[in-house]
Formats: structure tokens, C-alpha cells, sequence
């Protein structure tokens, strides 16, 4: 850490509150899968509008990623936290509360825009005051959150299904978000600001030198890769399983498809837990090497197990889909922001990492918004066979420009890039 020295403790402390953050990102996130059906039905919407209905948010969270880093840049890490805090309690309370669709999607795209804010200045925050050989783990407690967040919202969204008998148990579903919601606002006023932040601030001048070093070769290069990497991570099938999980088992002739989505929640954080602990010790490079390669021979099995000539059993299928779990988890998401919170030096590492999260979001948003087409055209074997093939320049990548960043400083990072 730069400037000010804490206690490891206190270092524990101030990455799990930030991280705290990464469990409303995911309940948000994967809530929306227990709800689809009923406000679809309910509103009459169609395979597109349904699409809307999903990625309403992601709207939001592309706004939020937007000025994520320009508003962390200039009020800090700390007050930008706590902007996306009291996004998350409107938007909860609205769902819940809301008198119809027009103003569902509106207070969805406001949970959103906390989204959006929160996976950008959670994981920096936690990167700015971590050591560096421990920098991997305590930024993989934000994804280790976010999976939290999913199981919370599975089960939930199972619990709320099973013991009321209200008709609209969307609501409950959607607004049980402010209790947690509730931690994190209040745990925020108990951490300080990043001394990174507080080091470069008295350093700059204004907001353009950020952009004008955006302009610098090495800089640029981290910029793109980074960006690549982001959008290219959302077209392997991952939040595609999270959103439309409860839809696709459902049309895999599953009895209990809210069930079968609980262990998916359950493998998820599961696995996140072996990859924070592994993550400093084996490598980002390693894991993503062997996860991706288990995620393209799992989607491959799940496409042929669609495929109309195969009739293979239910228990097949979900082997392969809760191993695809397995893989995703220890590789791409514990790795992706790890990767994006560290390649960037201090100078720029807000807006840099905005853009690079504009590219995420938007890649999340477009599968969103396509996965009832492509499952409704394509059929599902041939999205998870397309899948499998966009995993291949996500590999490329990885091995061709990005640098191996495990016990690197910040300060050493940025060296790489400034020598490229």
C-alpha cells in the first residue's frame, strides 16, 4: 500500500466492506432470474420485451460505469461507494413498491446504475489498499461477494416461491435487496478513503491529464486488452447460465428449475472460495488456462446434450452444467476483476478502468438482451456451441498481451506497460 501503512486486520476489514458491494451486484444481478416468468405473464410481455425486461438494467449499470470512474477520481473511492449504496435502496424499495412496468424498468435501471458504479470503485478500492502478495485474494473477495449475492438471490427468490401465495412475489423477490443494502450503507462511513486516491489527488492537477495519458502507447495497449478481455468474458456463456438459468433448465425438461439454479448458486461461491485461495499462489495466466479449457468441453457436452438426435439423461446435462459452473468460477470471474483493478497505474486507473467496464456492461447487456433470441433461433445447442468458440480468442488474448501480474506491485504493472 502506498502512503499510509495498516494493519493486516484492518486491511481484511476494509476489502470485505468494500466487498460488501459485490453482494448487492449479485443478488441485482441474479435476482431478475426468479422474476422473469411471472412479470412476463403478467404484463404480457414478448420474447423482446421480456429481453428488455432482463437488460433494463444493464442500461443503467452501463450509465453507472460511465462516470464510475470520473466520480471516483474526483469525490473518491469512499463517497462513490456510497452513491451506489443509496441507488441500490431506491431501486429496491421502487421494485417492491412500483404501480407498473414503465416504472419496474425505471427503478431496475437505477439498480443498475449502482451496479455499474460498484464494480468499478469496489475492486479498486480493495487494489489500493492491499499488498501486493496479497492483492489477488483480497481483490477476489469482490468476486467471492458477487457469488454471495447470486446464492442470496437463488435462494431467495426459492423461499419467497415456496411460502407465499401472493401473486406478484416478484416484489418480495426484488426488494429483499434493501436488507443487505442496509450493511453496506452503514459499514461505508467505517472505512477511510484510499491513500492511493489521497496520494494522486494532491498530485493532479486536473481531470485532463487522465485522458491525455490514455493517449500514451503502453497505456493504450492496457486500455484495449483490458476492454477485450471485459466484452469477450460476457459472450462465454456466463451471465447468460445467470439470468436465464431457471429458463433453460426448465426447457431441459427439469421438474424443479429454481432448484437446479440454487445449485448452480451453491457451486459458484463454492468455487470462488478455492479460487481466493489459490488465486496469489497459482497465477491469474494458470487459471484461466485450465478453466477456460474445462469451460469449452463442458458447453460442447451441454450443446451436444440439446442436440434433438442425442436423448441423454437429465443428470448429464446438469453434471456438465454445474462442472461449467466449476470452471467459469475458479478462472474467468475470480480473474477478470483482479485483472482490472491492477493493469492500470494509479494516474489513470479510474477512467481507464470505466472504459474497460463500459465494454463489460455492454457485452453483458447485448447477451441480455440476445439470449431469448439466440435460444428461441439458434437453439440452445447451438448458443452453447457458440459459446464454446468465443472462448478461443479470450484465450488468444490472455496469452499474447496480457502479463502474468501475481506478487507485482501496482508500481511494477505500470512499469510493464509503460515499457511496452
Amino acid at each position: 500500500m502506498s502512503g499510509k501503512t495498516y494493519s493486516m486486520g484492518y486491511i481484511v476489514f476494509l476489502s470485505v466492506v468494500a466487498a460488501l458491494g459485490g453482494i448487492l451486484f449479485g443478488y441485482d444481478t441474479a435476482v431478475i432470474s426468479g422474476t422473469t416468468d411471472i412479470v412476463s405473464s403478467q404484463f404480457g410481455l414478448g420474447e423482446l420485451a421480456t429481453g428488455w425486461y432482463v437488460g433494463c438494467a444493464l442500461i443503467g449499470s452501463i450509465i453507472g460505469v460511465l462516470v464510475a470512474g470520473m466520480l471516483s477520481d474526483f469525490l473518491g473511492r469512499k463517497k462513490t461507494m456510497l452513491i451506489a449504496a443509496v441507488m441500490f435502496s431506491i431501486s429496491a424499495i421502487g421494485c417492491a413498491l412500483c404501480s407498473g412496468f414503465t416504472e419496474l424498468v425505471i427503478y431496475r435501471m437505477i439498480g443498475g446504475f449502482g451496479i455499474g458504479v460498484v464494480s468499478i470503485v469496489s475492486p479498486i478500492y480493495i487494489s489500493e489498499v492491499a499488498p501486493a502478495d496479497k492483492r489477488g485474494t483480497l481483490v477476489s473477495l469482490y468476486q467471492l461477494a458477487i457469488t454471495i449475492g447470486f446464492l442470496l438471490a437463488y435462494l431467495s427468490n426459492y423461499l419467497i416461491l415456496k411460502g407465499t401465495s401472493m401473486a406478484e412475489y416478484w416484489r418480495p423477490m426484488l426488494g429483499a435487496e434493501a436488507i443487505p443494502d442496509l450493511l453496506f450503507l452503514i459499514l461505508i462511513f467505517f472505512i477511510p478513503e484510499s491513500p492511493r486516491w489521497l496520494e494522486v489527488r494532491g498530485q493532479r492537477k486536473d481531470n485532463s491529464e487522465e485522458w491525455k495519458a490514455l493517449k500514451e502507447p503502453g497505456i493504450r495497449l492496457a486500455v484495449i486488452v483490458g476492454s477485450c478481455i471485459a466484452i469477450l468474458g460476457q459472450f462465454m456463456g456466463v451471465n447468460a447460465v445467470l439470468y436465464y438459468g431457471p429458463t433453460i433448465f426448465k426447457d431441459a425438461g427439469f421438474e424443479d428449475p429454481l432448484f437446479s439454479t440454487v445449485l448452480v448458486g451453491v457451486v459458484n461461491m463454492l468455487t470462488t472460495v478455492i479460487a481466493l485461495l489459490i488465486i496469489d499462489k497459482v497465477g491469474r495466466k494458470q487459471l484461466v488456462w485450465w478453466g477456460v479449457g474445462g469451460m469449452i468441453f463442458c458447453l460442447l457436452m451441454i450443446g451436444l446434450y440439446f442436440l434433438p438426435v442425442t436423448h441423454l439423461p437429465n443428470w448429464f446435462m446438469l453434471t456438465f452444467f454445474l462442472l461449467y459452473v466449476f470452471c467459469t468460477a475458479i478462472s474467468i470471474s475470480a480473474v477478470v476483476f483482479v485483472l482490472l483493478s491492477e493493469m492500470y497505474p494509479n494516474r489513470v486507473r479510474g477512467l481507464a478502468m470505466s472504459i474497460a467496464g463500459l465494454a463489460l456492461w455492454v457485452g453483458t447487456y447485448l447477451i441480455g438482451q440476445l439470449t431469448p433470441w439466440m435460444l428461441g433461433n439458434l437453439t440452445p445447442a447451438g448458443t452453447f456451441f457458440l459459446f464454446a468458440f468465443m472462448c478461443l480468442p479470450y484465450l488468444y488474448i490472455m496469452w499474447k498481451y496480457i502479463p502474468e501480474t501475481t506478487g507485482k506491485t501496482l508500481e511494477e504493472i505500470e512499469q510493464y506497460w509503460n515499457e511496452k
